[in-house]
């Protein structure tokens, strides 16, 4: 069967390259065309020094070929020859030039995890919420709910029927920016934005079972803002829990929360239970 072309004897991968100009040094650089060539290995080379082909006595590395003696001035660089491996040969070292990629030749699967570096993409962060986010090292993208804490009683809190009372939560189960004051009993952030503020108020009225209404009050620099209010319409009872929350702006300097509660009626011995029963706290809300 024939076929449409030349044979494989009449394909050459020899290369000539440029000749060298010798100074009286051992080492020089190897160049086709005026560009730097990188050969295959040493043993791929031919070279014809003053009428004497020389072979095996140099070495390369990279595009530097280095003879084993200085090789003095006066001698002339007849020709180099290239030889490649038969008709499919190994390419050099940065011999592929971007010209010979074709689009979409380099695919994720030839990428090593982790080789890419903020260097090589386009932009090095992106912008989330107006705040530009790092696409390196350890940053969290969307930030932290903080400041935040969140408080409760370290013993039950008396107080007197028909009365708007600031509760005293003076122990803190975590505050992040030391917002939250256990003397005052506000909770004062230096972030400005909105937060979610959650108050849960258990009553006890130590045995009696006349306990009527209960107020759980969430209120800002001073003025009750949100109620939960829990009316237990002509029954009796000695032990009752109202839960309240809001979302609340925040100025970031002087606006403060605080949590009230109220009880009625004809009740002796009101008190805020202390522990589990009772729970303040706030986190900022990421916008």
């Amino acid at each position: 069967m024939s076929y449409i072309g030349r044979g494989t004897d009449s394909i050459s991968n020899v290369e000539v390259l440029d000749n060298l100009t010798f100074d009286g040094s051992a080492s020089y650089t190897l160049q086709k065309l005026s560009t730097n060539f990188v050969p295959s290995s040493a043993n791929n080379l031919l070279i014809s020094i003053s009428g004497v082909v020389q072979q095996g006595n140099f070495s390369v590395s990279g595009s530097t070929i280095t003879f084993d003696t200085t090789v003095s001035a006066s001698d002339t660089c007849d020709w180099i020859l290239h030889y490649g491996t038969g008709l499919i040969t190994t390419v050099a070292d940065g011999a592929i030039t971007e010209a010979k990629l074709g689009s979409n030749a380099v695919t994720t699967a030839k990428i090593t995890d982790g080789t890419i570096t903020n260097a090589k993409l386009q932009n090095s962060s992106i912008t989330l919420n107006g705040s530009a986010v790092s696409l390196g090292g350890s940053a969290t993208v969307g930030g932290s709910n903080t400041p935040a804490f969140e408080a409760k009683l370290s013993s039950s809190q008396s107080f007197v029927e028909n009365t708007d009372v600031l509760v005293q939560f003076n122990t803190e189960e975590f505050d992040t920016d030391s917002a939250y004051n256990t003397s005052t009993y506000r909770f004062t952030p230096q972030t400005a934005g909105k937060y979610y503020v959650y108050l849960s108020i258990g009553v006890d009225t130590g045995g009696d079972t006349r306990l009527k209404d209960n107020y759980a009050m969430i209120s800002k620099n001073g003025s009750n803002i949100k109620i939960s209010y829990y009316n237990y319409q002509g029954y009796r009872i000695r032990f009752s829990t109202a839960v309240v929350s809001a979302v609340i702006d925040l100025n970031g300097s002087t606006d403060y929360v605080e949590a009230r509660v109220k009880g009625s009626d004809n009740v002796a011995n009101l008190s805020v239970a202390s522990g589990e029963y009772s729970t303040f706290g706030a986190f900022r809300i990421l916008e």
